[in-house]
């Protein structure tokens, strides 16, 4: 790299890895039953604090996600949490009103208090609680060929994993790319491309990055389609298959993101 690119590339860096501040919120509860279970889902509101949050994130989550949150974070982190209080289950009263109330405002309490452990926010457990289920129904829906309902999940669901993932951009890679491939099949190439440079600035231009080549190659396609220059992407694709030649395309290596 020049000085100029590597100048340009740490300014990068300096951006992505700017703490993004967030509020939980558990806006409601619903009781739901079913064939032969009960249970309290809790809507969880996250917003970006300082600024106004046009994207704000909802899911749904149930006790029992947050006890596997919990569980998680023990063995990952066992002093780092040890001082943050857990909502206890109770064997009567779960469902009353009072009680769902209390709990509303303790998960609150503490998805906050985890939030603010450095170690914990950028852990794969807090990030994967609030968008994993997200993700493996959008990826799910992108293997069954429904991209419009993939691509409505991935669309709300991406905003937050991008706001929890500042600090590591490629983990931001998967899920962009599924967007491309939405967009792409649904005949929208130019929001298509979009996705596709978001994805790449996540990527830092490292070649040597699974994601790297199958998506230069797509964003070549969608540049012809589009009528754009792609020499400089078609250079960086065949300097790239020198290094570390890659045979899968970008729908065969994203279908199988989320499958377990």
């Amino acid at each position: 790299m020049t000085t100029r690119e590597l100048q340009e590339y740490w300014r990068g860096e300096k951006c992505y890895w700017k703490h993004v501040k967030l509020l939980f919120e558990i806006a409601s509860a619903r009781i739901e039953e079913r064939h032969v279970s009960k249970f309290v889902m809790y809507q969880i509101v996250v917003i970006q604090t300082g600024s106004f949050d046009s994207n704000k994130a909802i899911l749904e989550r149930r006790y029992s996600d947050f006890e596997t949150l919990q569980k998680n974070l023990l063995k990952a982190f066992p002093e780092e949490i040890e001082d943050i209080v857990f909502p206890k289950k109770h064997l009567l009263g779960n469902f009353t009103e009072e009680m769902i109330s209390e709990r509303k405002l303790a998960f609150k309490e503490y998805l906050g208090l985890l939030y603010s452990i450095r170690c914990v926010r950028r852990s794969r457990q807090f990030i994967d609680f609030l968008t994993r289920p997200e993700l493996r129904e959008a990826f799910g829906c992108l293997r069954a060929g429904q991209y419009a309902k993939a691509l409505d999940i991935l669309l709300r669901v991406v905003p937050l994993q991008e706001k929890l993932t500042a600090h590591c951009p490629l983990l931001q890679v998967p899920a962009l790319c599924a967007v491309l491939l939405c967009h792409r099949d649904l005949e929208r190439p130019l929001e298509a491309f979009a996705a596709g440079e978001r994805a790449l600035q996540c990527l830092h231009a490292r070649e040597s990055h699974r994601y790297y080549a199958p998506l230069l190659d797509a964003m070549i396609g969608l540049a012809y389609a589009l009528g754009k220059d792609f020499v400089v992407l078609q250079e960086r694709l065949e300097e790239s298959q020198l290094q570390k030649p890659s045979s899968l395309t970008l729908k065969e290596l994203t279908v199988r993101e989320y499958l377990s």
